[in-house]
């Protein structure tokens, strides 16, 4: 059995030779100084350059060198589906296959995938199998974990090359981030509220884009009820955290209500990226003059100057020559509330 997620084709890829090596070397010192790909090659190289100036210990370098060649396979298998989007699902490895919780992360794989997206799980048992079956062996990634114990690649994902298995939690809960496009929390342990927590606090700090965060609980079960209340109690009323941070999660207890949250969540609203201090919110329809004018007097508090504009690609943005078309809502962000920018993106999506 393949446990290490690599294809018996990237196994057997020939070490580069010493000639090779600075071959490429003295191409990227050649490369044009506006060339911001070889730029940044440079640099990363100069800085492992500079760890064997600062003379390490050897297991710092081996943590640095596992996470590079981690990172470096992962971004490789994922790249092939860059443009599929992906809904990255939590859950107990623990959850029988009678646990409603199972038929429920079942449900809601099948019927996201017929949505067009794929799926990414910790590719072992329980929720993250139930998943991997309802969204089918080719609409699914793995994202393992060396562990001594559970969690062991699931019979739907084992030896299929979107099958990656990390050492380290932290470049495996990167992937698990940087992928998706929405997060569904089922019922699980430490693990679970581990990855929820920081879903969540990289969606309130702003460090993620916007995106669903749903958590699933099956009818009967009262998981995340019990949850949000404990945020609420121990969180909002000791202020903690503010009002507006609990719209970014929402609680279902249905693959079909579910599903829709994240469909209305795209209805409108495509993307966003950050240009200098402006924020551009790309839109899949545009909005009407009287639309934006509500949007004006409903979130100035989201403004650091300026006012809200309707706005054709930026010059930053000739970069994403396909997303050039969509009409922009583009602003000065004052980044004090992503859960209040989760709000205007509720405002576009249902005008």
């Amino acid at each position: 059995m393949n446990t290490t997620g690599k294809s018996p084709q990237n196994r057997s890829r020939p070490v580069l030779s010493r000639e090779e090596i600075l071959h490429q070397i003295s191409t990227l010192l050649d490369s044009p100084e506006d060339d911001l790909h070889a730029g940044l090659m440079r640099e990363l190289l100069t800085g492992l350059l500079k760890l064997n100036d600062t003379h390490l210990d050897l297991l710092d370098i081996k943590i640095v060198n596992r996470a590079v060649k981690e990172l470096r396979h992962a971004f490789g298998v994922f790249h092939g589906y860059r443009n599929r989007q992906k809904v990255s699902i939590f859950g107990s490895a623990r959850t029988p296959s009678n646990d409603p919780n199972y038929s429920l992360a079942y449900q809601f794989a099948n019927a996201i995938v017929q949505d067009g997206f794929m799926v990414i799980t910790g590719g072992a048992d329980g929720i993250m199998r139930a998943a991997q079956e309802g969204a089918g062996r080719e609409n699914s990634f793995g994202v393992n974990i060396m562990l001594p114990f559970e969690q062991g690649p699931n019979s739907t994902i084992a030896d299929d090359q979107k099958l990656i298995t990390f050492k380290y939690f932290f470049t495996r809960k990167l992937m698990f981030q940087k992928e998706a496009n929405a997060i569904a929390l089922f019922p699980g342990g430490f693990g679970t509220h581990d990855e929820g927590f920081e879903i969540l606090t990289l969606a309130q700090t702003g460090k993620s884009d916007p995106q669903p965060i749903i958590c699933l609980q099956a009818p009967g079960c009262d998981y995340w009820d019990d949850w949000s209340a404990f945020v609420v109690r121990q969180l909002l009323q000791r202020k903690l955290i503010n009002e507006e941070d609990m719209d970014l999660f929402v609680i279902v207890d249905s693959a079909e209500a579910a599903v829709n949250h994240i469909r209305r969540f795209y209805r409108r609203y495509h993307s966003i990226r950050f240009v200098g201090r402006q924020l551009v919110i790309r839109l899949k329809h545009a909005i009407s003059s009287e639309q934006l004018e509500q949007i004006r007097e409903r979130f100035t508090d989201l403004l650091s100057d300026g006012t809200f504009d309707l706005r054709d690609p930026l010059d930053e943005e000739l970069d994403e020559p396909t997303l050039c078309h969509l009409p922009r809502l583009v602003f000065n962000f004052n980044r004090r509330s992503a859960g209040r920018l989760r709000q205007l993106i509720a405002h576009l999506n249902g005008l």
